[in-house]
């Protein structure tokens, strides 16, 4: 997932960035106009939502690649 679908993924959740704002102190408004979350917030966003950091920001914390390999 890149960043702007993490971002479109937030905002298709009815109420998720009036939630994020509130748990993190800020206005509704200020949710709404993050192109990507910001690096200073991805870990926080990771507790309200539930979305792993590596789905909110895949550039600051890659997928787990030994994850992803098949075993033959």
């Amino acid at each position: 997932m890149d960043n702007n679908a993490a971002m479109l993924k937030i905002r298709e959740k009815h109420g998720l960035s009036v939630k994020i704002a509130r748990e993190l102190g800020i206005s509704p408004q200020a949710v709404s106009g993050w192109r990507q979350i910001p690096a200073t917030r991805v870990i926080a966003v990771e507790r309200i939502t539930g979305i792993p950091r590596s789905e909110l920001r895949p550039d600051l914390y890659p997928p787990d690649k030994a994850s992803h390999e098949t075993k033959e």
